[in-house]
């Protein structure tokens, strides 16, 4: 099984940056599209960013222009940048596969204040 830790969260004033990382256990890592999901107090969550096999991206329109996506199969890990980060992007973040079928880790908190 693919074990997910996700890292890099925290307390940012409106208008910072963070840099999320989420390293997988496991060999099969480049295998799988894999994304960034967010969820907030009460609400689903979301898939915010993805990123294919090969590379390519999209994003959630929410959030397209200040956050990317990227990867390192080398190192198992997924990266998502934060920029230009609002309160509303306030959320505890996960990375999964699309669809996201691997064991859910226990997220990382973003808390974004105005």
């Amino acid at each position: 099984q693919v074990q997910l830790v996700e890292s890099g969260g925290g307390l940012v004033q409106a208008g910072g940056s963070l840099r999320l990382s989420c390293t997988a256990s496991g060999r099969i890592f480049s295998f799988y599209d894999m994304g960034w999901y967010r969820q907030s107090l009460g609400k689903q969550r979301d898939l915010v960013a993805r990123i294919y096999r090969g590379g390519s991206t999209n994003y959630a329109d929410s959030v397209k222009g200040r956050f990317t996506i990227s990867r390192d199969n080398a190192k198992n890990t997924v990266y998502l940048q934060m920029d230009s980060l609002k309160p509303e992007d306030t959320a505890v973040y996960y990375c999964n596969s699309v669809p996201g079928t691997l064991n859910w880790g226990q997220g990382t908190q973003v808390t974004v204040s105005s």
